[in-house]
């Protein structure tokens, strides 16, 4: 007796009872017989045609399925992407009565009915868009609410590396969050945490929603400066994660905004995990209370000789290497100072001395004030 010829009395003892769909019927056996299509199978075990009684399984539910795919197809109409995924919620009764029917018939091994609905919507999507299902790590995601007739579509975020270049004073690096949201994203600010696009965070921003649309961007920064510097040489690296976007490519690699430049622009796979080892050269202009002695600068050179340390309020301490020094006197009050230090150093406490030792008002002993400080160069 043929596998197909032992399935068919079971289906005939269903089907005197309950009244069910191709699709339903079909998935109970299509399994055991290693068939591809429940539907074809149920229609070849069906008695009774035309039946004008619901299925009892799925409420006829499967007739409805292209409501729900011009749903998706409405949804994804906007967005760029190769891969997609489906998930779905349906109705507890129906995840019940398929299990009733599964435990009844001693019926084991096969797809639950949730599953089948999600692969038929799949494979429609697929064959009408001609994109590629991937529940690994597809670039869009649907979910598909069958209770509500609602759909919802995830895109996968895009994380972009840069350089910028900034040389003007005056342009900030962070951007102020909404103070409604404190930067979650909502109708206020247009779901991008931001209201206004004025600094490097904000320019770069602006121009990633109207090139890739998307919700909100999440900048990771390899250190940072005050308003007043200026970023020089190959500029400061950072990654920007781009949620929710639209568009998944981008040509551009250099972009030129008003006195700020973002070169070697791309697309990576992930912002660092760690944070980043990096050496800054910097300029720093320094004033002081009373007359510099020529003499007294040497003994700066000792920086280099010992690591400084840097002392926070939360009581966390770090240390920094600083591995050249230069220094020029400009007057009897004022000097620069050349430095090439280890990231993440606090310029300013380190003029003033404050909870950074050693510093250089404690080294030269007397009072100092950093009037500005640039940076030259960012080596990662």
């Amino acid at each position: 007796m043929s596998d197909y010829q032992k399935i068919i009395p079971i289906a005939n003892q269903i089907l005197k009872k309950y009244e069910l769909c191709d699709n339903c019927l079909g998935r109970l056996f299509s399994k055991q017989l290693h068939l591809s299509s429940n539907k074809l199978l149920g229609k070849k075990l069906q008695k009774k045609k035309n039946s004008t009684q619901k299925c009892y399984i799925c409420k006829n539910l499967f007739d409805n399925l292209n409501h729900f795919l011009k749903l998706m197809l409405d949804f994804s109409f906007d967005y760029s992407f190769s891969t997609f995924s489906v998930g779905t919620m349906i109705k507890p009764s129906i995840i019940d009565r398929d299990d009733y029917i599964r435990s009844k018939y001693k019926l084991k091994g096969i797809d639950g009915v949730k599953t089948d609905i999600t692969r038929e919507l799949g494979k429609s999507f697929s064959k009408k868009m001609k994109k590629n299902l991937d529940f690994l790590d597809p670039e869009i995601i649907f979910t598909i609410n069958l209770k509500d007739e609602s759909c919802q579509l995830r895109s996968k975020s895009i994380t972009f590396f840069g350089r910028y270049i900034k040389t003007l004073r005056g342009i900030q690096q962070k951007q102020k969050s909404c103070d409604n949201c404190s930067g979650k994203g909502c109708r206020i600010c247009n779901f991008h945490g931001i209201l206004e696009f004025d600094s490097v965070e904000g320019i770069v921003s602006k121009f990633l929603f109207e090139k890739c649309g998307g919700t909100t961007a999440k900048f990771t920064w390899i250190g940072g400066e005050d308003k007043s510097s200026l970023v020089l040489g190959a500029g400061r690296p950072f990654f920007v994660k781009l949620q929710n976007p639209n568009k998944r490519n981008l040509r551009s690699t250099s972009l030129s905004f008003d006195n700020l430049q973002i070169t070697n622009f791309k697309i990576v796979s992930d912002s660092p995990k760690k944070p980043l080892k990096f050496y800054s050269t910097i300029k720093i202009k320094i004033s002081t209370e009373s007359q510099i002695d020529s003499k007294n600068l040497k003994k700066l050179k000792d920086l280099t000789t010992h690591p400084i340390v840097v002392y926070e309020k939360s009581g966390k301490r770090t240390e920094k290497k600083l591995s050249s020094i230069k220094y020029t006197k400009n007057s009897t009050n004022t000097f620069t100072l050349f430095i090439k230090v280890e990231g993440g150093l606090p310029i300013k406490r380190f003029v003033h001395s404050d909870d950074v030792s050693p510093g250089i008002s404690q080294i030269l002993d007397i009072s100092c004030m950093c009037q500005e400080f640039d940076f030259l160069d960012i080596e990662v």
